[in-house]
């Protein structure tokens, strides 16, 4: 049975923290009460704000509200009013089965009212009036002025919801206000039959500010008693003072006093949980509900969260378990020093400003929206397609539609894909509301960092760790008053010293980025600079300037521990590296450059709620860009060309790894493109999809000329307008959403990388037979000339010497190599060599000459780095690449410490590896090995072709 209607069989009801347009009018409201057990809504500034500000609901109403001389305030009413309407509408046949019980939607007075009685009394009154709806509750917060203006409205006979409740004794003090309020009514000779009212307890902040309390004590605690102490109620604290709430709830309904109101008709005032999704990725992301079932109790969940709970949640009747324990749990936290009544006290003041904040923002995206009426406030897309292929993007979508497949996606049904594991690699949906939950530790961050003294950060990381911070800084820059960032993605010795000989290693903090805490490069990073800095500084210092990002409890934790990091910052374990953007992997970085994350999360939330399950797909700009890719691909248009604008150039390269490690797999995907500089139309087959990403405030004409020819020749053409770099995040959200709606039309699991494993493996079996015997094993050159070398494999040099013919040289064989291309292939160029401008611009001669010579579609990456993101689509997409590896002499190499290899050894052994593995795939792949001159080889190179 479905679990979340599992939960009425507890006494539980199940209502959703999340409302729009789209939601009541697409029947998705109604397919959550027929199918969920969906029992009713709240709403709040924060979500009407995303909706109003990135998505197309509410065009109507405000094009013909514009007309009239009303302030935003004013104008949200409407918008909100009409809404909240509708819903309750919906809702009334529940509202009438269950007698009044459930069925209600909630709309909340003004954040500005929060500490005036008599503004809130007013406000509810005027709401509940305009609304005019039985099962609507007017939200009123639980401050000391809130409490007396809830007693008034009950005593009215209005519904009202008590928001932002965090501690127990504020919870008797709105129990106080309610029978008192019915007691008031009573006494006028009216009926309380028909009044309802909801506590709203909100959990999850609890655990977020208590947690960071204690992961600080920890830091600088060195008592095991207290630390055994510490680590025994970390994440408790919310559940228990729940459940002690809740059995507060049990005695005050239960007494004498509230008897003879039962009597006369009267309804216990439910508790409801609120704040119920998990912001820390060390716990179960339905902890909040699993542990919070019990009788008369309502649990209201963002989308999010109801998905998961559906998908793997567990009922049992959690809430009256373990009182005792919580009452100990609660002793505990008095007994460390940490008071609960100044958690609750800093909890409700931050959360009245925050509300507040949220309504100013939702005013002024109202503003926004009526001085330009455009769409919407997210970055724009449009397309041309050619009719065949436009036809059966809009017959895709309607299915998407009618088989409610964006709905499942956000499910998280496997279905959509392969029925394989990809319910358990959608924790990324969601990164987005839950790093905006607990934004504040991002700017503590960014503070630290910033008054730390360091001149530089440098991450040690590979692909989906490294390349969305690349991506900020590159995009970014140095910021005023913050340290630069610099990334290392690359073994290559050289890559190694040009990058240290950029910092000052008594200056730098160091942010070591490993999802799984097992990959070779961070580790032998890490290794390299954490001796480095302990030579500078001094052991006892050295820890003090490095940071860990890795999933919880993984060896890099453990490392990090061991070290004494300054600080460890968890990732999601459901989310896989190259989706990782949005959480710690690339918002830790991002604070420490001085990037205001919170704004740059709060933009990204708008294109989030732009392609919500509700939105239909026609609609959706996730969907809709995945439909386009996914379904160009089974035509054969594969190779996905990026043009972007040189502000925003490098989100070419995170894209190419979210898109060639998701869909390049089984013999199929999307080839991506990035780098290659526009041509000639005849340069072009007709095998391409080209996105042209263009950065509103700093357009390049050169680059608009030439979309507009590629699009006037037929070609299809995807255009998105960034309008500034803080727009960023919402690309991030956007490709992520489109790159698994696309896998699910290539049909292949958008979350795994099987040919990057096997390359892993290859290359740790050659390490360690270095480690064993002191060298890598022998190999020979298929050919040899003035040296330079030719590695690849039997079948390989067949085909080359024959289609050489009497040309037996190096050129005779690059052209017999460049000369395997066919219609609708690609040529990747791999160079295993230091990525520098020099090196860049003699690479991307030789591929735009192969490109101009063979009208094919070219790639360029730079190893190792590509292993991690472009090397999963070259091994295990379509067999169309003709692959040139280039690896050289290392004229200086770098020792690994505690290691008998090199950083050229294992930058030798992991070229050698992929290049394996590409043989294996029975890929047309040859390798040319040159010398320490680097620059005079690649010329040489390059004159052959």
């Amino acid at each position: 049975m479905n679990p979340l209607k599992s939960l009425q069989e507890y006494g539980q009801s199940v209502w959703l923290d999340y409302i729009r347009r789209n939601l009541i009018t697409t029947g998705e409201l109604q397919r959550l009460i027929d199918e969920d057990g969906l029992r009713g809504i709240t709403s709040n500034p924060s979500i009407f704000e995303k909706a109003i500000a990135g998505s197309t609901d509410y065009e109507d109403l405000l094009k013909e509200l514009s007309a009239k001389d009303l302030d935003s305030k004013s104008i949200f009413e409407h918008l909100a009013v009409r809404d909240i309407q509708d819903a309750a509408d919906v809702l009334r046949p529940v509202y009438q089965q269950t007698k009044s019980r459930d069925g209600y939607v909630s709309l909340e007075v003004s954040p500005t009212l929060a500490n005036d009685t008599q503004g809130s009394i007013d406000e509810a009154r005027r709401l509940w009036k305009t609304v005019g709806r039985p099962n609507v509750m007017i939200k009123i917060p639980g401050t000391p002025e809130g409490v007396p203006a809830i007693q008034q409205c009950i005593s009215e006979g209005i519904n009202i919801n008590i928001t932002l409740l965090f501690s127990q004794a504020a919870y008797e003090e709105v129990v106080e206000a309610y029978i008192s309020g019915l007691e008031k009514r009573v006494a006028a000779g009216n009926d309380i039959s028909q009044i309802a009212s909801v506590a709203s307890f909100f959990v999850s902040r609890i655990d977020s500010l208590i947690d960071g309390m204690i992961a600080e004590r920890l830091k600088n605690s060195s008592k095991g008693a207290e630390q055994n102490l510490l680590r025994s109620i970390q994440g408790k604290i919310a559940i228990a003072n729940a459940k002690l709430t809740y059995q507060k709830y049990r005695e005050l309904f239960s007494n004498e006093r509230w008897q003879k109101l039962a009597q006369k008709g009267g309804a216990t005032q439910r508790v409801l949980w609120a704040s119920t999704s998990t912001k820390n990725p060390n716990y179960r992301d339905v902890l909040y509900v699993e542990e919070l079932i019990g009788p008369d109790t309502v649990n209201t969940v963002p989308p999010a969260t109801m998905d998961a709970f559906r998908e793997h949640g567990k009922v049992r009747p959690s809430l009256t378990e373990g009182i005792e324990d919580a009452r100990i749990t609660m002793e505990t936290l008095a007994q460390v020093g940490i008071s609960m009544q100044q958690v609750t006290d800093k909890l409700l003041v931050d959360a009245v400003v925050l509300f507040d904040e949220a309504f100013k923002k939702l005013l002024g995206a109202i503003e926004k929206k009526r001085e330009s009426f455009k769409p919407a406030q997210i970055n724009r897309m449009t397309y041309s397609l050619p009719s065949d292929l436009d036809s059966t993007v809009k017959k895709t979508l309607e299915e998407w539609t009618k088989e409610s497949k964006v709905q499942k996606l956000f499910a998280r049904d496997a279905s959509i894909w392969t029925s394989q594991d990809e319910a358990n690699w959608m924790g990324w949906l969601n990164i987005a509301e839950i790093q905006l939950a607990q934004k504040s530790r991002f700017a503590s961050f960014a503070k630290e960092v910033k008054e730390g003294g360091f001149t530089h950060v440098l991450l040690l990381g590979m692909g989906g760790s490294s390349l969305c911070p690349e991506v900020m800084t590159m995009t970014f820059g140095k910021i005023d008053g913050f340290p630069e960032l610099h990334i290392l993605d690359s073994t290559d010795p050289a890559q190694l010293l040009a990058t240290e000989n950029k910092i000052d290693l008594s200056k730098t903090l160091f942010i070591v980025s490993s999802k799984s805490g097992s990959t070779l490069e961070p580790n032998i990073f890490k290794q390299y600079f954490f001796e480095r800095v302990k030579q500078t500084v001094g052991a006892n210092e050295a820890g003090k300037r490095f940071v860990a990002i890795t999933d919880p409890g993984s060896k890099m934790q453990q490392v990090a521990e061991a070290d004494h990091f300054r600080h460890i910052f968890h990732g999601v374990p459901s989310i896989g590296g190259r989706y990782s953007a949005l959480s710690d992997f690339g918002m830790i970085p991002a604070a420490a450059m001085g990037i205001d994350v919170s704004l740059f999360l709060d933009r990204t939330e708008e294109m989030v709620q732009a392609c919500a399950s509700c939105v239909r797909a026609e609609e959706n700009p996730g969907v809709v860009l995945g439909t386009i890719l996914g379904t160009a691909a089974k035509q054969g248009r594969d190779k996905v060309t990026f043009i972007t604008s040189p502000g925003i150039s490098d989100l070419g390269a995170w894209l190419e790894q979210l898109i060639a490690e998701s869909t390049g797999k089984d013999g199929k995907g999307l080839i991506p493109i990035d780098r290659e500089n526009p041509s000639a139309l005849q340069s072009y087959g007709n095998d391409r999809v080209f996105v042209y990403l263009r950065l509103k405030a700093a357009p390049d004409t050169a680059q608009d000329s030439a979309v507009e020819e590629l699009k006037q020749a037929g070609h299809p053409m995807v255009m998105i307008q960034v309008d500034e770099t803080y727009d960023l995040g919402e690309e991030f959200f956007r490709w992520e959403i489109a790159t698994a709606v696309a896998g699910s039309i290539i049909k292949i699991n958008p979350f795994n990388q099987p040919d990057v494993e096997a390359s892993k493996i290859a290359t740790r079996a050659l390490t360690s037979e270095y480690e064993k015997t002191g060298a890598l094993p022998a190999e020979s050159p298929a050919f040899e000339e003035n040296g330079i070398k030719l590695y690849t494999d039997e079948r390989n040099v067949v085909e080359l010497k024959q289609a050489a013919g009497s040309d037996q040289s190096l050129k005779g064989w690059l052209r017999a190599h460049v000369n395997r291309i066919q219609a609708g292939d690609y040529f990747a160029l791999l160079a295993y060599l230091q990525m520098n401008e020099t090196n860049e611009r003699l690479l991307q001669q030789i591929r735009h000459i192969v490109r101009d010579q063979k009208h094919a579609a070219t790639c360029l990456g730079f190893g190792p780095r590509f292993l991690h993101s472009t090397g999963q689509a070259y091994k295990g997409g379509p067999n169309s690449g003709v692959v040139l590896q280039i690896t050289c002499d290392d004229a200086k190499d770098v020792p690994v410490p505690g290691q008998k290899y090199t950083f050229g050894v294992v930058k030798s052994a992991q070229a050698r590896g992929d290049f394996q593995v590409l043989i294996e795939r029975g890929r047309r792949a040859l390798r040319i090995h040159i010398g320490k001159d680097v620059q005079s080889d690649l010329k040489r190179v390059l004159q052959l072709l």
